[in-house]
């Protein structure tokens, strides 16, 4: 294989992406909703599917209307009630960028294919709330779509400071919630979970773990020459706690491989100068940088890391470096600064709903949008899979069936297999990782898939390379 066969640019995209544009219904964009009860319930954002939707396209899921063209379109008799909680504004706006297009596309799914529930077809609801990046905001629309809306299910995304507080609410309240885009750690212990001892009723996640994000940093250290001390740049938040906890987190583990870290103290989010964390990467002689800040704050430090000289052999950054537009941010900086990769065209994974391949889905994203793809899309897609498998192994909307479904289903989605039965965790079903470097190219930036160690199985485009 070529090393640019699994390249994918914009302009690439663009191509592939036309095919499928005259059947795809264009997405609308998702309000954000008040906090308030009355307002939160007015504002909230509806997406309705099924016998009771109206005016709304029957193309399914961005041109994936064929699995159901060939039979009879079956009529909705009932409605699933689904409330989702993402961040569409605020530091974290990038992991909600594409809903949008996700919940549209599969609303247009749902209307042409409800979920068979026994004998009964039910379409789909779809309630969406903005977190406004705010942990609070996540527990408080949470309980209204709870207790003033009336959910049968909740979809939750995004970094464990939104994860974690909307699946309390439900525990809390005894309704089902699938969340993902949080690695599992955070997720589980950060609510109280201790592995081996105890787990959740009504919760319950997919995603990788932090031992996954260490392998694929640590393949791509050893391919670069270094003097193996690396800056670690650890936010005072969730992630931040966990990535760089002394126990659990990756010091004792990248030690094992002879490198150690340069910790210079976690940092408030939205910080502003980073000059004393460079001074210290500087005087430490740090060749290798890792961290895993909100994407306004690495565009802010790595501004000032170039200013200031500070020049590592390669950079692995979780979070903020996911993204296209946190990329592009960085201008001509940007060049082989890398990231984990947890969805890409390149995945042979296919959703068990709308049959599209990852390289369809993300093709159907571009020519709707016009931008490129980005990594939620798989998993918020996915989210939907796993909720219509759910409900349809339980045999009805009863929230106690589906969470019991939840516990031991086993799907093949966009994103890869999920099986809540093989752990590492009880409510944990893990999904794979590689390692990608954003590359420049004429239309921007390209994130490139260079190392797949763990996970051969998903093609790379390219190897590492240091840091110019």
């Amino acid at each position: 294989m070529s090393p640019d066969a699994n390249r994918f640019d914009r302009r690439s995209f663009l191509k592939i992406g036309g095919l499928a544009a005259a059947a795809f219904a264009s997405p609308t964009l998702l309000d954000a909703c008040s906090s308030s009860t009355k307002k939160s319930a007015a504002a909230s954002t509806s997406a309705t599917t099924g016998a009771s939707a109206a005016g709304t396209s029957s193309a399914a899921a961005g041109g994936a209307s064929s699995a159901a063209s060939s039979q009879p379109a079956a009529v909705a008799t009932k409605t699933l009630k689904v409330g989702y909680v993402s961040p569409q504004t605020g530091s974290l706006a990038a992991f909600g960028e594409a809903d949008s297009f996700v919940v549209t596309a599969l609303t247009n799914y749902f209307k042409a294919n409800p979920i068979a529930v026994g004998s009964d077809h039910y379409g789909v609801q779809v309630s969406v709330k903005d977190s406004q990046s705010d942990s609070k905001r996540c527990g408080q629309v949470a309980n209204d779509l709870i207790l003033q809306e009336g959910i049968d299910l909740m979809l939750v995304a995004s970094t464990p400071d939104t994860v974690n507080p909307v699946a309390d609410a439900c525990e809390a309240n005894g309704v089902p919630c699938i969340s993902t885009v949080a690695p599992w750690q955070p997720y589980f212990i950060g609510r109280g979970g201790k592995p081996g001892s105890t787990s959740f009723k009504w919760t319950y996640h997919f995603f990788w773990g932090l031992e996954d994000v260490e392998a694929v940093y640590l393949d791509m250290w050893d391919a670069v020459t270094t003097n193996k001390k690396a800056g670690a740049i650890w936010p005072n938040d969730s992630d931040g706690n966990a990535w760089g906890d002394a126990v659990n987190g990756f010091g004792p583990v990248v030690s094992k491989r002879g490198y150690s870290i340069i910790d210079p103290g976690h940092y408030p989010d939205g910080t502003q100068d980073f000059s004393a964390q460079i001074a210290k990467f500087k005087s430490g002689g740090a060749d290798v940088l890792l961290g895993v800040p909100i994407p306004p704050d690495f565009t802010t430090f790595w501004k000032q890391a170039v200013q200031q000289g500070y020049k590592p052999k390669i950079a692995t950054i979780g979070k903020a470096l996911l993204f296209p537009s946190s990329i592009e941010a960085l201008g001509d900086t940007g060049q082989n600064l890398g990231s984990e990769v947890w969805w890409s065209p390149s995945h042979p994974f296919t959703s068990s709903l709308t049959k599209q391949s990852a390289k369809d889905l993300a093709a159907a994203y571009t020519s709707s949008t016009g931008k490129q793809w980005t990594q939620p899309i798989g998993f918020v897609h996915a989210m939907f899979e796993v909720a219509s498998a759910a409900v349809s192994a339980a045999g009805s909307t009863d929230k106690a069936a589906v969470a019991s479904a939840l516990k031991s289903l086993k799907l093949s989605t966009v994103v890869g297999p999920l099986d809540w039965t093989s752990g590492p965790v009880p409510n944990v079903t893990k999904t794979p990782l590689v390692g990608g470097q954003w590359r420049k190219s004429s239309t921007g930036y390209d994130l490139v898939i260079v190392t797949n160690k763990q996970h051969p199985e998903i093609p790379s485009g390219g190897t590492v390379e240091a840091l110019a």
